[in-house]
């Protein structure tokens, strides 16, 4: 098993290159083929604007996100031509409350979607849109390289956020590629329930599956000596000194993370290294 069609989308050039590279990366070890979608935003929602006057900002308005999505992928495919790989690059343009078609439509196609963190300071509404776009929308495990990280070696030390969740088996299924090479995989289970069918062994089931892939898991469990779960699981990032984490995104709705907050969300403002997550 491994990652045969690869997607990242870019709309910052200026803040995503470790991104791009990360892609570039996964794809030559690989042998895969790279898509780029290089995507102008017109972040204002339709029928902000009244009057005769409407049409024609919004026209003008989707002109400037389309000569900003060239302009990029003239640089984009710059970048990729250095590179003796096989990869496409395309442009496109949309409103923000179109940018989840666009999305979706080359997300269902990728085995694994490379994207930059959607909370980061100074990211627009954007990336969040094409984060879920992929997930929910594309159906696709999406890796999420944060400022400063890349992919050039691939992850030795693994962390894997297990819950008994969907969620969670979905991206552990989906990180197969990267278990298997890496050299300590640590399954992080938080809490498990007292009465739950895997009280006696916690992780088991799981370890036992990774290891009949080749992968050789440990277990820890750890107790919630903090407020929140992702702070906990960064704890242990740490402490392990892991290059990436893996866990299921969004086991409560975007709504609810959005307003409360919970584990997807928090995760990924704070995140230092690469997250792979699927659901």
């Amino acid at each position: 098993m491994a990652y045969k069609s690869l997607l990242t989308v870019s709309c910052d050039p200026a803040a995503a290159g470790n991104v791009l590279e990360s892609a570039i990366a996964l794809a030559r070890k690989g042998d895969a083929h790279l898509d780029v979608l290089s995507l102008g935003v017109d972040p204002t929602q339709p029928m902000v604007y009244y009057g005769q006057g409407n049409a024609l900002i919004t026209q003008e308005l989707l002109i400037q996100a389309r000569e900003r999505a060239k302009e990029n992928e003239s640089g984009l495919k710059e970048r990729l031509g250095r590179e003796e790989i096989s990869w496409g690059c395309d442009a496109a343009a949309a409103q923000i409350d179109g940018v989840t078609r666009l999305v979706s439509l080359r997300a269902r196609y990728a085995d694994l979607v490379i994207l930059p963190k959607p909370y980061a300071e100074g990211t627009g509404h954007e990336q969040e849109a094409i984060l879920e776009a992929a997930l929910f929308e594309g159906h696709a495990p999406v890796l999420v390289v944060p400022e400063g990280q890349t992919l050039e070696e691939a992850p030795k030390r693994i962390v894997v956020a297990w819950n008994d969740s969907a969620e969670a088996l979905a991206a552990i299924r989906a990180a197969l590629p990267l278990l298997q090479a890496a050299e300590i995989v640590s399954i992080a289970i938080i809490d498990p329930p007292q009465h739950g069918p895997t009280r006696s062994d916690p992780g088991g089931a799981l370890s036992q599956m990774l290891a009949r892939h080749g992968v050789r898991a440990d277990i820890a469990v750890l107790a919630k000596t903090m407020p929140r779960v992702a702070d906990v699981l960064a704890r242990h990032v740490q402490d392990v000194d892991a290059d990436m984490l893996v866990m299921g995104a969004y086991g409560h709705s975007r709504f609810r993370e959005a307003i409360l907050g919970g584990a997807t969300r928090d995760t990924l403002e704070a995140a230092k290294v690469p997250v792979l997550m699927a659901r």
